[in-house]
């Protein structure tokens, strides 16, 4: 099975791809960077079709999107850019060329915002960002697609971008001083388990939009404290703050992430672990250097 992989050389691309070369994959990397053998830019429409066309992929997977918060706010046209038009040109593709292809796409959990485990139907759009990877999810639902909202943490394999745990683990390792938001739920999943979850749904095909994260969830300061006592590390460089208080963000977060994941677990007849359980999980990931 052919597999382009679009944001390859990102902090999740950086580990799914390797991840589904070893279950045996056909898997064509595409990146901005010359790490990949695919260099095409998806926001433009020939582009798209000169690679795909070539390629002929039987699924593909869409990891490209801005997901920098501020800068969608600050630059409306470039989060469309990056995180709608990619989408469309993608399935205007799909749409035209009649290839037997499969898209999954992954969105976020920005799009939800109020004090519940959310079901997909529950979106509330809050900044930018959000609405656009919403808007994104309206593009891959007009062919045949999985859609996932994620959120995601674990040691980073990218060379150039740090995963949350990595922020959280360098500044406990050196006693720098963090604030960590107790106002802010979520419910992510370790990358490994995205994975894991990917690699099923390209075996199953589930047509549709599903939540993905962990049973539970937690606030931000929660998810720390835990993190850092897995590791048996000093929690000293941990302040526990609010969003509101951090006057560097420029747009507003969401407060509460958290997501009902029935769906998922019924489409793909599994039951995705505790928030707890995958903090215990990534933090071996950190051992060696603790």
């Amino acid at each position: 099975m052919t597999i382009v992989l679009l944001g390859s050389t990102g902090l999740l691309g950086s580990t799914l791809g390797p991840f589904l070369s070893s279950r045996g994959y056909q898997v064509i990397t595409h990146s901005r960077s010359q790490d990949a053998q695919c260099q095409a830019d998806v926001s433009s429409l020939s582009d798209t079709y000169t690679m795909l066309e070539t390629i002929r992929p039987e699924i593909i997977l869409n990891l490209v999107g801005l997901t920098d918060v501020d800068l969608c706010e600050t630059n409306p046209n470039l989060a469309y850019l990056s995180n709608v038009r990619t989408v469309e040109n993608i399935s205007h593709w799909m749409r035209h060329s009649k290839a037997a292809c499969h898209l999954i796409h992954i969105s976020t959990d920005q799009v939800y915002d109020s004090a519940e485990l959310h079901p997909e139907e529950n979106v509330t759009l809050t900044n930018y960002y959000g609405f656009s990877k919403y808007a994104g999810e309206l593009a891959a639902a007009s062919v045949p697609s999985t859609i996932f909202r994620t959120n995601f943490f674990g040691r980073s394999r990218c060379t150039n971008r740090s995963s949350l745990t990595d922020w959280i683990f360098r500044s406990l390792l050196k006693l720098d001083p963090i604030g960590v938001f107790e106002d802010v739920l979520f419910s992510p999943l370790a990358m490994s388990t995205v994975s894991e979850m990917i690699e099923l749904s390209i075996r199953k095909k589930p047509i549709g939009l599903f939540n993905l994260g962990s049973r539970n969830g937690m606030n931000k300061a929660e998810f720390a404290f835990a993190f850092a006592d897995k590791l048996s590390l000093l929690t000293r460089a941990l302040k526990r703050t609010t969003s509101e208080e951090a006057t560097f963000l420029k747009a507003y977060r969401p407060k509460d992430m958290r997501m009902n994941c029935t769906k998922l677990e019924n489409a793909l007849g599994v039951e995705l672990p505790t928030l707890a359980d995958e903090i215990a999980a990534v933090a071996e990931e950190y051992y060696e250097n603790a």
